[in-house]
């Protein structure tokens, strides 16, 4: 399934503002703010006056998404733009950073760097990040044996008071 086919729209043409407050969950009024303030300003095409159109890159979506995220996460909108302001700065792409939150704190999340605090002009958090997705799977796979391993000892205590 194509991007053109779960949205009805050519990603070259890009989308609309109607379209894009429909896909990100924003109002046409936060939009708007966000594209005046620079926060995310249209790539495909910016206002040039009184009805002009803008038109935002699936890109830009993403963007607006991720922001939304944050909002959403308990960020206020300053913060948001520190933190996109930020990414911005150390070349990261804002759709596919990593982001940790932790109360009032973002920070991203870097292989070979750990953890960069990024409300707080970049400095280093931790110097290790911790690789925990696989946890769920561990533990998954540990009580799966336990419980086979408790069948089988069911079934030979079973067998054993049987043949008595």
């Amino acid at each position: 399934m194509t991007e053109s086919d779960i949205t009805g729209t050519d990603k070259a043409a890009g989308f609309g503002g109607k379209q894009v407050v429909t896909i990100v969950g924003i109002s046409y009024r936060q939009l708007d703010h966000w594209a005046r303030t620079d926060l995310i300003r249209p790539s495909l095409c910016d206002a040039k006056g009184s009805g002009s159109r803008r038109r935002y890159s699936y890109q830009d979506v993403l963007a607006l998404k991720v922001i939304k995220k944050l909002l959403d996460g308990g960020q206020k909108l300053t913060s948001v733009r520190r933190v996109i302001d930020r990414l911005r700065e150390e070349g990261e792409n804002i759709t596919s950073a990593n982001l940790v939150i932790s109360g009032d704190t973002v920070a991203l999340a870097r292989d070979e760097d750990g953890l960069v605090d990024l409300l707080r002009g970049g400095q280093g958090v931790l110097s290790i990040v911790l690789e925990l997705a696989g946890v769920k799977d561990e533990v998954d796979a540990a009580i799966a044996s336990l419980l086979v391993d408790l069948d089988t000892e069911t079934e030979t205590e079973t067998a054993a008071a049987v043949g008595s």
